[in-house]
């Protein structure tokens, strides 16, 4: 049966369709409301086949509004193959998800996106693809090169990165108690204004680079960078962090090595505040046809330029566990555990904490929640109170991406925090609710 387009969709094939194809083509507004969408994808395949991209793209748009979902599906595929064929992946990616919001089912569309996610180099995005194709019911042919595929998995973007800008109302920006004196072994201490949580609505920006440059077949040489801002108009609270790192990526099967080096610092206030020298390795190993373990571990030389006492060493081990539980949901579960030296042992703590979250594709939107608990423990007593620091921190926070309404690659985001520290010393015992509204990269 030839399929049809509905009223609403000729209309606007009528005007997107006559305003990309030469006058004299199509002469007669009565012609085009004749087609068909048959006649329309034979119209694009012609434009793409002259090289008209755009063209095209332009009737898959309008294709993509039929009221019958093969209809869309089969727009939206062809303009994702055509882009991922043309080299523009950013475009093919996001073809292939709208179509995976109707039909999260379309294992070749998929499979498509983790392609193209590949190109761009977002692996972590790829291979959760993988992961939640793997996590329907493949047939064995499909599930063997799904697997290959997999296996084979590697960035091949050379250069890359990513931003996100945001508004962070925030209630304690400071992260500092709202106690206006605090016990000591002297006496009771009465505490500033800016000593205690201030609250300011802020600039949030995130960004991170990276440029990967091939040695041989299996090893990479991986230079990156990244850094967060969080500026107020009160600028005695701005928080500015920026790391450089340097190191190698060796893939050996589907395993994936990666150490390295590099420094960081810490800007408050417009001031430096910590400097840190860096080593660090990581272990990406799949566990299983829908799941990945990630474990990782760095040492730091700290060094706080407001407070030598604090100076010390840093240490880290970290291992989260990635699953795909269906094609559209998700959960990853985090341990880690730090040991910070300082030379005063007040200073010196040992940490741990563990981590939950989860994720939910819901038509174009994506929804993610996480809670996490930490634990501290200081070696003795600081100067001044009268107890060593023992701590729990609580976190929780919830937020959704916006994909229906993507710009150029950008989605809305809106994200909700609420973090809850309970301490022995009440300098560290604080709440905060944050909040941040801006725009993400989709992919």
């Amino acid at each position: 049966m030839t399929p049809v387009c509905s009223r609403r969709a000729r209309r606007v094939a009528i005007s997107l369709v006559c305003a990309t194809i030469p006058w004299g083509v199509v002469n007669a507004q009565t012609k085009v409301e004749r087609l068909s969408a048959t006649d329309l994808f034979a119209m694009a395949d012609r434009e793409r086949a002259a090289g008209h991209v755009d063209a095209a793209a332009t009737i898959y748009d309008a294709l993509a509004k039929d009221p019958d979902d093969q209809v869309r599906a089969e727009a939206r595929f062809r303009k994702g193959m055509m882009f991922a064929d043309k080299h523009r992946y950013r475009e093919a990616a996001l073809a292939f998800q709208a179509l995976l919001d109707e039909k999260p089912d379309a294992l070749r569309v998929r499979l498509e996106l983790a392609n193209v996610l590949a190109q761009l180099g977002d692996e972590a995005g790829a291979r959760r693809q993988l992961r939640q194709a793997e996590a329907g019911s493949l047939p064995p042919d499909v599930a063997a090169t799904v697997q290959q595929f997999s296996r084979a998995l590697r960035s091949t973007r050379r250069f890359g990165g990513s931003v996100e800008l945001a508004l962070a109302p925030d209630g304690n920006i400071n992260r500092a108690t709202d106690q206006r004196t605090l016990n000591t072994v002297i006496a009771p201490l009465t505490l500033s204004r800016d000593a205690r949580a201030q609250s300011g609505l802020g600039v949030k920006a995130t960004g991170s680079a990276f440029a990967r440059l091939p040695l041989t077949s299996t090893l990479d040489l991986l230079p990156r960078v990244s850094g967060i801002a969080n500026l107020y108009r009160a600028k005695q609270f701005d928080d500015i962090s920026a790391q450089g790192l340097i190191g190698l990526e060796w893939r050996h099967g589907g395993d994936r090595w990666s150490p390295s080096i590099g420094a960081s610092q810490r800007w408050f206030g417009g001031k430096p505040y910590v400097v840190s020298q860096t080593a660090a390795v990581s272990w990406l190993h799949p566990a299983g046809q829908r799941s990945q373990l990630l474990i990782g571990a760095n040492a730091s030389r700290v060094d706080y330029r407001l407070n030598d006492l604090q100076d010390g060493a840093l240490i880290n081990v970290s291992a989260s566990y990635d699953r795909a539980l269906t094609q559209k949901t998700g959960i990853s579960i985090a341990a880690t555990a730090t040991r910070q030296t300082a030379r005063d042992p007040g200073y010196s703590t040992w940490s741990e904490g563990a981590t939950a979250l989860s994720w939910l594709e819901a038509g174009k939107s994506t929804f993610v929640g996480s809670f996490g608990v930490t634990r501290l423990d200081g070696d003795k007593a600081l100067f001044l109170f009268p107890k060593r620091r023992q701590e729990w921190l609580a976190e929780a926070s919830a937020g959704v991406t916006l994909r229906q309404l993507a710009v150029h690659g950008f989605a809305p985001m809106l994200r909700i925090g609420y973090q809850r520290n309970w301490s022995t010393v009440g300098l560290y015992d604080f709440s905060r609710l944050s909040g941040d509204v801006g725009v993400v990269r989709a992919f």
